[in-house]
């Protein structure tokens, strides 16, 4: 691709995000949606192969669809209330409307089918693109009509998605879809604290982004598109594995790691109101998730296969370290110290 078409693209992809971001109106926001959308597809195509052009085709038909969706359901409580203002969904038609629309661009269960495959025809770098910057835009939309959202429906979709994302990565072995079904997982933990206290939201969204840009990262600098590849990696990079394998951990949420912060605040969040049920199902959510990092980090570092002169050898290996792995895969490990003075200070 030309660069100068490629700066243009990743500008309106920037330009599209902060649109909807800072407006109040729903056309705006809704024009930016599009803007952001349109810019992407020419990113996740330019490979010039058929699974980079069916991930496009399925990216652009799913956000197109959700795009129709929240416009629907603004136009009805426009129609209905005579208000454009993104704060003042009132309507219950509209507010349904618009939770399933954003639901499905975060790809949340049930609107999460194209997620997986959307990820698995692109590049590492494309699909770090549609598990962070992507989620931007809509959790603030989310965030800005927070309060007429229907409780019960957000803690359904946080449920499911935390449920079926932990249980559908278990038995895959692409990097690419392992990794889109944690955002399906951590999307529904989003929703899970959107519900119960909309302050933990950002916490909890903040962490997921740092955690999935480290971990893309490590797999782009190895190259590692599936498992067998993260075992090969090892004899050249034992450190640079190392990290990785924690910050794997650190996404599953086990404790002493920064991943363990988010689950950590809204399971007490949901224990203070009285949700006792919820945050059991909750907590138990994540072992498929933890179960299935945990065998990546197996395979990747305790079955290691012998070094014979016919063994794959990394030698297309990136040498030098982006400056952004080191202070993302740092953030993903070290920060559960310091819990006390986060929540203080969104609470």
């Amino acid at each position: 691709m030309n660069p100068i078409t490629e700066l243009l693209l990743f500008l309106s992809l920037i330009t599209g995000t902060l649109i909807t971001i800072s407006s109040s109106h729903w056309l705006l926001a809704w024009a930016g949606l599009e803007m952001n959308t349109l810019a992407i597809i020419p990113i996740i195509s330019k490979q010039h192969h058929p699974r980079a052009t069916e991930a496009a085709t399925k990216y652009f038909l799913v956000q197109a669809t959700a795009s129709a969706m929240i416009l629907f359901a603004s136009s009805i409580n426009a129609w209905k209330t005579g208000q454009w203002d993104i704060t003042q969904l009132s309507l219950p038609e509209a507010t349904i409307l618009l939770t399933l629309a954003l639901a499905m661009k975060l790809g949340l269960v049930p609107l999460h089918f194209w997620l997986p495959e959307a990820l698995q025809g692109t590049t590492l770098i494309t699909a770090t693109l549609i598990s962070t910057w992507q989620k931007l835009a809509p959790s603030a939309l989310l965030l800005m009509t927070i309060n007429n959202l229907n409780q019960q429906t957000l803690m359904a979709l946080g449920l499911t998605s935390a449920l079926v994302g932990g249980w559908l990565g278990l038995n895959q072995t692409q990097t690419r879809k392992i990794m889109a079904f944690s955002s399906i997982a951590h999307m529904g933990w989003m929703f899970m604290a959107l519900s119960i206290n909309p302050n933990l939201t950002l916490i909890t969204l903040v962490t997921y982004l740092v955690l999935t840009t480290a971990m893309f990262t490590a797999l782009t600098m190895t190259s590692s598109k599936t498992l067998l590849d993260l075992g090969t990696t090892w004899p050249q990079t034992p450190t640079l594995l190392s990290t990785s394998m924690l910050t794997l951990m650190s996404l599953g949420g086990l404790p002493a790691l920064t991943g363990f912060m988010p689950k950590w605040v809204i399971l007490n969040e949901l224990m203070t109101n009285k949700f006792y049920l919820l945050s059991t199902t909750m907590a138990l959510s994540t072992l498929p998730s933890l179960f299935f990092y945990l065998r990546m980090s197996h395979m990747s570092t305790l079955t290691i296969p012998p070094k014979m002169t016919n063994n794959e050898h990394k030698w297309r290996f990136k040498t030098h370290p982006l400056p952004t792995m080191t202070l993302t895969i740092t953030l993903s490990i070290t920060l559960l110290p310091i819990t006390p003075l986060i929540t203080n200070m969104h609470l």
